[in-house]
């Protein structure tokens, strides 16, 4: 690549957005945004660089590969954050934990991920979320689920469908068949990947009753509506298990109560791909993706990492996936073009500057030119410059 190339490149997994496609994001963020404070959600911020300790935290290093690191003055390693979670974790324990709970709060961040990229999937993208800090309670679950339904549908997707699972179904399953650490880690390892061959060679391994096997080897397969429960109680022999899918019962309940119960089914093999979930997790998939446009779940033992323990739960969702999902949809919000375009004749600057003030205090788009135009040549631009209407001033 020659030299000039390097200047007008820009780094693999990042992009340009266009005027269009700017203004398209902005209005989702705004609607996301707009939609989380109507529920009670404080907007955050945080740093987009964080020290590597912080941020593998909750995550052990099992994302630690995917992430853009780099060395502080003091040599601390750093790195760029790869989801919001782990920062408002670190936030909440250090600086808000004099704070009434529970805290709900709320971000629209840009994130950074060191993987494959695609359309949808880059490596700096930009998320949308909230974090309830402060409680256990199952209603707190059941918001957030709903508060994410309601936030696809504020960016303009109607056709998706959220798959909820729990994380002590799967670990009360492993419990009961008595599975080595080592398993457990293989069959989470699987399970994340919805890699079916692998979890049913690893079943095989042991030492299992043919019946034990089987019923490990059904988990990706429960997913649908909530008759699914009742299969998987028939599987499940321990109490764990059966508190989880007890659990599950009662937030589809209230998600009723929300009524949006239409697009919740349940997937009972959806483990999620951070390891600090302590229950309930769930995905939102659109047709014609192949990775969720949004994820989520309950994470109670995260910010004990930071000296605060404290139980929460909370969800992200990906504005460019969720933007993606609405252009295969032909869903892509028609942008209103601007208002006026005010050209002049010689002499006449002073009246179009007065008329654009006018103007923009009634809240309309308006240009004006930077020296005199005849009218026909002012009409060209207007139209090439998507102007509704040209205002001359002679």
């Amino acid at each position: 690549m020659s030299e000039n190339e390097w200047i007008f490149g820009i780094p693999y997994g990042t992009r340009d957005l266009m005027p269009q496609e700017a203004q398209e994001k902005r209005h989702v963020e705004a609607a996301l945004m707009g939609l989380f404070r109507l529920w009670g959600y404080d907007e955050i911020a945080t740093p987009a660089i964080e020290y590597l300790d912080t941020l593998t935290m909750g995550n052990g290093r099992c994302l630690e590969p995917q992430m853009f690191k780099l060395f502080a003055q003091d040599n601390r390693t750093l790195a760029l954050r790869h989801e919001m979670t782990t920062p408002i974790a670190r936030l909440v324990a250090s600086r808000m934990r004099e704070e009434s709970l529970p805290l709900k709060l709320a971000y629209i961040s840009n994130v950074f991920r060191s993987e494959q990229a695609q359309a949808g999937r880059q490596c700096e993208f930009n998320q949308g979320g909230v974090e309830l800090i402060g409680t256990s309670a199952v209603a707190a679950d059941a918001e957030v689920i709903a508060l994410a339904i309601e936030g696809i549908r504020a960016a303009g997707l109607q056709d998706f469908q959220v798959c909820l699972g729990q994380v002590d179904f799967i670990g009360g399953m492993m419990r009961q068949m008595h599975f080595t650490e080592t398993q457990q880690e293989r069959v989470t390892f699987a399970l994340e990947r919805h890699d079916l061959v692998e979890l049913a060679a690893i079943v095989e391994e042991t030492d299992l009753p043919a019946a034990a096997k089987e019923g490990m080897k059904r988990i990706p397969t429960l997913h649908g509506k909530k008759d699914v429960l009742h299969e998987a109680y028939s599987i499940v022999l321990n109490e764990q298990g059966r508190r989880a899918l007890d659990n599950l019962s009662e937030i589809y309940r209230l998600l009723q109560e929300y009524g949006v119960a239409e697009y919740v089914s349940f997937d009972l093999g959806v483990i999620r791909d951070l390891n600090y979930y302590t229950g309930m997790v769930f995905e939102a998939y659109a047709p014609g993706m192949g990775y969720p446009i949004c994820g989520g779940g309950r994470y109670d033992q995260l910010l004990a990492g930071f000296g605060n323990p404290c139980p929460a739960t909370g969800f992200a969702l990906g504005i460019e996936r969720l933007l993606l999902a609405k252009e295969r949809q032909s869903q892509k919000r028609i942008l209103p073009s601007k208002d006026c375009y005010i050209a002049y004749a010689h002499d006449k600057l002073p009246e179009a500057l007065q008329e654009a003030r006018k103007l923009r205090e009634q809240g309309k788009t308006c240009e004006t030119a930077f020296q005199a135009q005849a009218e026909q040549k002012a009409d060209e631009y207007r139209k090439s410059k998507g102007y509704k209407e040209l205002i001359y001033i002679s």
